[in-house]
């Protein structure tokens, strides 16, 4: 029942020759001269108007200052980290050193 069933191959019969290929003629085409696109239209300068422009720069000092805000809250979560852990290491050196003593 849980014994794998083996694909048995067919033997060949006799030898099988391939079929004759006949040679193909070659005709050499001449390409087609490629069509020459039209140039581009020139691209249009970008205006800012006074309002756009302070709203251009109101974005950009909100996103810096978004940014800024974020990474000193990061720095103040690594020194707050840094300084229990400090504090910590105080605590356990003052815990074992009064252990020695005491022997």
């Amino acid at each position: 029942m849980l014994r794998p069933k083996i694909p048995t191959m067919p033997t060949p019969t006799g030898i099988a020759t391939p079929p004759a290929v006949e040679p193909t003629a070659i005709v050499q085409h001449t390409p087609a001269p490629a069509p020459v696109a039209p140039a581009a239209p020139a691209r249009p300068t970008v205006q800012l108007t006074p309002g756009a422009l302070v709203a251009l720069v109101g974005g950009g000092t909100a996103v810096v200052l978004v940014v800024g805000a974020v990474l000193v809250s990061m720095l103040l979560a690594v020194a707050l980290t840094a300084t229990a852990v400090a504090v910590c290491a105080v605590v356990l050196r003052s815990l074992l050193a009064s252990e020695t003593k005491r022997r």
